[in-house]
C-alpha cells in the first residue's frame, strides 16, 4: 500500500501528492517569507548523487516536485535496514532511504542567505510530534532536532520558492508526519549544498 496524502491509499506505483489548500489557520509561520535561492526548473528530479551512501533502489518520480509535492511509498519500505536522509539544498529535495531504498522524497524550503541551513551530517538528537520553538515562537510540528541552536527538520504550513526557514528544513505537513513516524533518534540527517562534492561516510 502507497501513503498518498492524509487520507487516502492506493494499491499502485508510489503517487505524487500534490500540495493541497487547507482551511486558513491561525499559526504563526516558523520564518517570514524571503526571497530565497531557486533551483533551475532543468535540473534534474532524482535524488543527490553522493559517495558513501549505498543507494539501490529511488522511486520514479516523472517530473520536478514544485512546492508542497511529495512521493512516499514508505509502506514497500525495507522492514530492517539503516535509515538515513539526504537534503539536497540546490535542488529543494529531501530524500529518505531505508537498506539503500529510497521510501520518501519532497520538495523542501530551507535557510536563508542571513540565517544559512548548515551542511555536513547530523544525527537526530531528539524528536517531539508537537513542538512549540521558544527561540521563534512558531509551531513545528513533527519536529527532527538536528542541533541543540534550533536547527531541525519539521513540518511548515506554508511552503513556497520565495519562502525561507531560519535555518531549519521545512516540509509539507503530511510528509513530516511520515518520516517523523520512520526515523529514530540517532539517525543520520546529511545535508549538502548541491554544488561540491560530499562523503556521506565521512561528514
Amino acid at each position: 500500500m502507497f501513503a498518498v496524502g492524509a487520507a487516502l491509499l492506493f494499491q499502485s506505483a508510489p503517487q505524487l501528492v500534490s500540495a493541497t489548500n487547507p482551511a486558513p489557520q491561525a499559526v504563526p509561520a516558523p520564518a517570514p517569507a524571503q526571497h530565497v535561492h531557486t533551483a533551475s526548473a532543468e535540473t534534474p528530479a532524482g535524488t543527490p548523487r553522493l559517495t558513501g551512501i549505498d543507494v539501490r533502489q529511488e522511486l520514479d518520480v516523472p517530473h520536478w516536485l514544485g512546492p508542497g509535492e511529495y512521493v512516499w511509498a514508505g509502506e514497500t519500505a525495507p522492514a530492517e535496514g539503516e535509515t538515513i536522509v539526504v537534503v539536497n539544498l540546490r535542488a529543494r529535495v529531501l530524500s529518505v532511504y531505508r537498506a539503500g531504498v529510497e521510501i520518501g522524497r519532497s520538495s523542501l524550503i530551507y535557510g536563508a542567505d542571513n540565517k544559512p541551513t548548515p551542511t555536513g551530517s547530523f544525527p537526530i538528537l531528539q524528536k517531539r510530534a508537537d513542538h512549540w520553538s521558544n527561540l521563534y515562537d512558531a509551531p513545528m510540528p513533527h519536529m527532527l532536532r538536528l542541533t541543540w541552536d534550533g536547527v531541525a527538520v519539521h513540518g511548515s504550513p506554508a511552503l513556497a520558492d520565495d519562502m525561507a526557514t531560519r535555518g531549519c528544513v521545512g516540509l509539507p505537513r503530511d510528509f513530516a508526519r511520515l518520516l517523523f513516524d520512520v526515523v529514530n533518534v540517532g539517525d543520520r540527517v546529511v545535508i549538502w549544498d548541491g554544488e561540491t562534492a560530499l562523503d556521506v561516510s565521512q561528514a
